[in-house]
């Protein structure tokens, strides 16, 4: 009787064993996202790359097997924001090199997705403001990891008005720019009746055009996440976030934490070492 109870047990043992390395086998192939290691002077950062940002995913990986990270700066660090790096020109910079503005000579389609959000850990693309990117394409390798603060639900109201206003007045000043030679000549000839009468075209053109998509408004999840964990949520739909860190966040907040110099770069250098596809 107790062999045959002890066979019970080897067995049980063995269907639970199988049935859960089954279900682990099943999670993994769900979450096939790749993971990536970041090797730096102050410790590893590992991040995951969303599938639901593919060109952003691919583009990341290409670079980190081509070796285009390694030896980088994290050139911009600003406290309750984001620490940055990826540029090209930071491997070998002096000490009053300014940084920031180096490539790889290309850009990427934004990838914006409702559900990837600036949270604390979000990792982004960096790109050049809308003045002269209208696009919002992202830099080829510039990238940021979102440290941030948290905000209440009344902050986050007034900032959803704020983005709003600021879609009226990006798209206005679009349309402005492309007036620019009527504008001067009107105004050398002091027809401020013509430039009103232009003024008015220009904003009914633009509401119209912000008329074409919803109003900017955070879902529940970000509301959730922003009073919570706390992120830059003003970031959301102007830059595209392409993954998250996993672990070492606490890396990515001793970077945040070093001082800088007035242009936000850290006085001792914060080297990615090297970076890799994690196993």
């Amino acid at each position: 009787m107790k062999k045959a109870i002890l066979l019970l047990t080897l067995v049980a043992s063995c269907i639970m064993a199988c049935t859960g390395n089954q279900q682990k086998k099943t999670h993994m192939e769900k979450d096939n996202a790749t993971l990536v290691r970041l090797e730096t002077t102050l410790g590893n950062i590992t991040v995951k790359l969303y599938n639901e940002t593919p060109g952003h995913r691919d583009n990341f990986i290409k670079l980190v097997k081509e070796g285009a990270y390694d030896s980088t700066l994290f050139h911009r660090v600003i406290r309750s924001f984001m620490v940055q790096a990826g540029d090209p020109e930071s491997k070998h910079a002096s000490d009053t090199a300014t940084l920031g503005n180096g490539d790889v000579g290309y850009t990427l389609p934004a990838e914006f997705n409702p559900t990837l959000f600036h949270k604390k850990g979000a990792l982004a693309a960096a790109r050049q403001g809308d003045d002269v990117n209208p696009e919002k394409a992202s830099s080829g390798c510039q990238f940021y990891i979102v440290t941030g603060k948290k905000f209440s639900q009344a902050q986050l109201i007034n900032m959803e008005n704020q983005v709003n206003e600021a879609r009226l007045d990006t798209a206005f000043n679009i349309l402005a720019r492309k007036h620019m030679k009527e504008i001067f000549k009107m105004r050398k000839a002091g027809d401020n009746e013509g430039l009103l009468e232009l003024q008015d075209s220009l904003e009914a053109q633009a509401r119209a055009e912000v008329a074409k998509e919803p109003r900017f408004k955070f879902s529940k999840q970000q509301i959730d996440a922003y009073t919570t964990l706390g992120g830059a949520p003003h970031l959301d739909g102007n830059y595209t976030v392409f993954g998250e860190v996993v672990d070492g966040m606490d890396i990515v907040d001793k970077i945040e934490s070093v001082k800088t110099n007035r242009a936000d770069r850290p006085v001792t250098d914060v080297r990615i070492l090297k970076a890799v596809i994690a196993e």
